[in-house]
């Protein structure tokens, strides 16, 4: 059974940091995209970040290119998101995600976790 779990998520204040993991099982993750996506009260669900198999090139959403840092440690299947300069709306769920569906690593995926909630204060 595939299952993503995520982790770290808590309430901080803007301007400081967090780190999110998300471990991974049920299947070989080592080659495939993995990817963090936010959901925000009352809107839709956003991309985040995304890294390859090799944990290179990652892909970074223009609102938290230079504040969040994606990782990978492919032979534990964990993937990690690193929050820096925390802002209020940055406050969301956080969901990682499995093997992109499509072309691009912005879209949808085929494994999903249930979310760690983020909360950033003023």
């Amino acid at each position: 059974q595939v299952r993503l779990v995520e982790s770290g998520g808590n309430l901080v204040q803007a301007g400081g940091s967090l780190r999110l993991s998300c471990a991974a099982s049920g299947r070989d993750f080592s080659r495939v995209i993995m990817a963090w996506f936010r959901r925000a009260p009352g809107k839709e669900r956003e991309f985040v970040a995304a890294i390859d198999g090799n944990g290179t090139s990652p892909l970074y959403a223009a609102s938290v290119k230079d504040r969040f840092t994606i990782s990978r440690d492919s032979a534990e299947y964990t993937t990690y998101l690193q929050m820096n300069s925390l802002k209020p709306e940055d406050t969301a769920l956080y969901y990682c995600a499995a093997q992109s569906l499509g072309s691009t690593p912005t879209g949808n995926y085929h494994y999903w976790g249930r979310g760690t909630q983020v909360t950033v204060s003023s």
